[in-house]
């Protein structure tokens, strides 16, 4: 199987480059070449904006192209329309928040997109990401009928996730102490590994499986409670948990998620993140997506997040500093109301 992979050079599109790789397959990659360059020095590598230029594509033939950044709908119709008669089937990356409204839980493929209100030059905000997310599917779809395959993640964790809202864990466990765990621990969620998701749909683009995918899992979702036992585990730490309410967190001005990684407090704020969490992906568990244990995307991560310089400076999280404070004035409360 001849691949070529629009982007490639970060964390899924990575991902997918080793695992074409690891399965002997032909890959080309095209990029700008501005992050992470000297990545897959053994691979064709062919250099273009997309967004303004795609001729360095002309004359070519794959079997299949997975576009890994598609953002914004004329580039990726563009992009469709350039490769509809070079490549046999077209892989889209899109997202979950291509939904309109996943506030109702567990929405399936047939739910309601996204719109934006000016469907020929959608605005580019962070609340018209899904938006313009379900327009490029479109768009994709009507340039290659029939040979589209739509992947909707959710949450991706493990290596080379620059977020941060995940390597957190395993790192802050690793170092021990008493460590700040915020709601409840029986809190579930849905998380994929990016090996698993790349692996996944290497398969389905093998089989030239077209339609539209959501991409999460595991097939019982996870909680809180499984991820910080799968972090100590791992990490081998001392650590001790001291897990925190909701209100208490609120009232101390805690931002769920960036402040605090992978905290959704159960307010109607938080729905739709809590939505994007819990989504059915049923039809993809149907057509083999599988999933590695929890501890050994920990153990990824972990290892990942150690090998980066000492003073990296972490995107999420408290900091020490603010999450000791936060914890004394925890244990206050407690002596107080006891």
């Amino acid at each position: 199987m001849r691949l070529l992979i629009l982007g490639g050079s970060l964390f899924l599109g990575r991902a997918l480059a080793a695992a074409v790789l690891a399965r002997g397959e032909r890959l080309t990659l095209f990029n700008r070449g501005r992050t992470n360059p000297d990545l897959f020095p053994q691979v064709e590598h062919l250099r273009g904006d997309r967004t303004v230029d795609l001729s360095a594509l002309d004359g070519r033939r794959w079997d299949v192209v997975i576009d890994t950044c598609g953002f914004l709908p004329e580039v990726v119709r563009r992009s469709a329309e350039a490769l509809a008669g070079a490549v046999e089937q077209y892989v889209f990356i899109s997202t979950l928040a291509a939904y309109a409204d996943v506030t109702p839980l567990n929405v399936d493929e047939s739910a309601p997109l996204a719109a934006v209100a000016d469907p020929g030059r959608p605005e580019q905000t962070a609340e018209t990401y899904g938006a313009r997310k379900a327009l490029c599917e479109q768009a994709a779809e009507r340039a290659m009928p029939g040979r589209v395959l739509v992947v909707r993640p959710g949450l991706i964790v493990g290596p080379h996730d620059t977020t941060d809202v995940f390597a957190y864990w395993p790192m802050r466990v690793a170092d021990g102490g008493e460590v700040l765990a915020a709601g409840r621990p029986g809190r579930r969620m849905q998380m994929i590994d990016v090996r698993d998701l790349a692996e996944w749909i290497l398969r389905m683009a093998a089989g030239s499986r077209p339609g539209i995918y959501n991409a999460t899992g595991p097939a019982e979702p996870h909680n809180m409670g499984d991820l910080l036992a799968a972090a100590r585990q791992v990490s081998g730490s001392d650590v001790r948990f001291t897990w925190v309410t909701d209100e208490f967190l609120l009232g101390q001005q805690v931002q769920p998620w960036t402040e605090m990684p992978l905290w959704v407090p159960d307010t109607p704020e938080q729905a739709e993140t809590r939505g994007l969490l819990m989504v059915d992906a049923r039809k993809a568990l149907a057509d083999g997506l599988t999933f590695r244990p929890l501890a050994d995307t920990m153990r990824a991560t972990l290892d990942w997040a150690r090998a980066r310089p000492a003073d990296y400076a972490w995107r999420t999280g408290p900091g020490r500093a603010r999450e000791g404070a936060l914890l004394a004035a925890w244990h206050s409360a407690q002596r107080w109301h006891d």
